[in-house]
Order: C-alpha cells, then structure tokens, then sequence
C-alpha cells in the first residue's frame, strides 16, 4: 500500500494535534483534515501558521523530525522595527536557547510584505512601531526558536509564517486547506532524506 503524503496551511490558533483534552477544547487539525491514519511530522506552535506535512510513512516522519538530519524549514516573521545588517548577521548566527547554541541559519530582509491571508485576529498594530519581514530558513526546530531567536535580537516576531519544509512549499494552500503531495514532491522529499545526516 502507497503512503499518503498531504500538505496542510495551518490556521493561526490551532493545535497540531488531531486531539485535546482542554476544557473547552481547543481547535486541532481535526477540524481540517478527514484523512484517517496520518500524523503531523513536527510540530507548529498554536500562535503559527503555514505549512504543516503529514503522512503515515513512519520512517519518513523519523528522518524529517530527527534534528541530525537538518532538513531545512523556511519561515516568514513579521518583527517589530525593520532589522539592521548587524541583527540579520546576529540571527544568521545562531544564539543560545536555554543553555542551548542553536545551529546558524539562513536570513534575510523581504523587501516588501509577502502575499499572505489576512491573519484572524490580525496582529496588534501600533501606529509608532513599525514593522518588517524577514525570511529564516532554520535546519533544526527547537521549541519556539524562531520566535526566542528575534526576541533575543530585541525584534519580537508578531506573526510566523512557515513556508517551506525542504523541497516542499506552502504555494497555492489557503488557511484551512489541504492536498496530497505530488508525485514530484514525494520524490524530491525522499531525494532530500536520503542525504547523509549532518555531523
């Protein structure tokens, strides 16, 4: 039997997880997805949006989760205050997270606002704050890093956007939306896993 790869754009205030035992309970992906049997590879915090892969291929979800691998995430962050060069340079670099040194990353300065859904409930804005986007590609997930990374720059991220996991990406899936992933993309996935792990 085929495995079922599906790509799902992750509202803001959802759980990634098919179930939750709050009282009230909390919006989860069951709320989106009717396909049975596959689970979300990683996590995406509650507060994030985008790209979310899930599948029933166990030995995928291993390589794609298992930090030695350094598959590649790429996020949109919208900070307060536009960075300087020194801040990008700084967050390119890596920072400590609880005790932590955090691996270095890709980043950069969108020039313009990315196309985007509206956010619900959009940001909070403040008409004396103004804001930037800036594009981080990490190759490991540690618990809210993008988010402790800005912070640790002095440029809160007031939404986070995940665009890309590896070869796969968020184009074309609006808020709520799900498909399966094609041919291609499950063969450049398994291209991607095969390589050999960082040392």
């Amino acid at each position: 039997m085929a495995f079922r790869y599906l790509l799902l754009h992750k509202p803001y205030d959802v759980l990634c997880q098919f179930t939750d035992r709050s009282v009230p309970p909390r919006r989860t992906l069951a709320e989106f997805v009717t396909a049975k049997g596959v689970y979300p590879v990683g996590r995406l915090d509650r507060d994030s949006e985008g790209l979310v892969l899930l599948t029933d291929d166990g030995e995928m979800q291993h390589l794609l989760a298992e930090p030695k691998y350094g598959h590649p995430r790429t996020y949109w962050a919208q900070v307060e205050r536009v960075p300087s060069v020194e801040a990008l340079k700084r967050l390119a670099k890596g920072g400590v997270i609880e005790g932590y040194r955090t691996r270095p990353a890709t980043v950069r300065l969108l020039a313009e606002e990315p196309s985007l859904p509206p956010r619900d409930p959009p940001i909070r804005f403040r008409k004396s704050v103004p804001t930037a986007w800036i594009e981080l590609t990490l190759t490991e997930g540690r618990n809210r890093q993008v988010r402790r990374m800005t912070a640790g720059v002095e440029h809160p991220t007031l939404r986070l956007v995940r665009v890309a996991i590896g070869p796969l990406r968020l184009d074309g899936l609006g808020p709520g939306e799900w498909r399966e992933a094609t041919a291609g993309e499950v063969r450049a996935l398994q291209d991607a896993s095969r390589r050999n792990p960082r040392r």
